[in-house]
């Protein structure tokens, strides 16, 4: 009996994909083995192992989608140059490609600072700015979460002192 247990378990032990070989034994009986015997033998063809399917990975999110924009950049504002502006005002261009995606707005960044409101366009304003050093970026929004960020800018702005 355990004899019989041994073998019932060893059987189901074997992989599902196992060569499986048909041959005549010497009473003439058709016989079935998982190893080539010594006469001669056909192999049988088997159903290929039944899979379940792998779990499709969860759906991306949008965000984990974007594509980093290969040119964010600000002109207008010289690097280590100064911007004369006696008011303390003066407008600063974006440099996008490809152009800004649906969703997407654009803020700066004054001393590291958000400075003003998120737009969508490429020509930014900066208002009643103090004269002396600065530096300048502008960030790729989505929500208000920070998707990409410029090289900082540093320049002077020259105003006139008011008496």
């Amino acid at each position: 009996m355990r004899a019989l247990i041994a073998g019932l378990l060893w059987i189901t032990a074997q992989p599902a994909s196992a060569q499986i070989y048909q041959y005549t034994d010497t009473a003439g009986h058709r016989a079935y083995s998982d190893q080539p015997p010594g006469t001669p033998y056909q192999p049988i063809e088997t159903a290929a192992a039944k899979r379940l399917p792998r779990p499709a990975a969860p759906a991306a999110q949008p965000a984990s989608a974007f594509q980093a924009y290969q040119r964010l950049q600000l002109t207008g504002v010289p690097e280590h140059g100064a911007v004369r502006a006696n008011n303390g005002h003066f407008s600063v261009q974006v440099r996008l490609q490809p152009s800004l995606q649906p969703g997407h707005r654009l803020r700066l960044l004054l001393d590291d600072q958000p400075y003003g409101q998120a737009s969508q366009g490429p020509g930014l304003q900066l208002e009643n700015i103090d004269r002396g050093q600065h530096r300048l970026a502008v960030q790729v929004l989505d929500g208000e979460r920070v998707l990409q960020q410029s090289p900082s800018v540093t320049f002077t702005l020259l105003r006139a002192q008011r008496r």
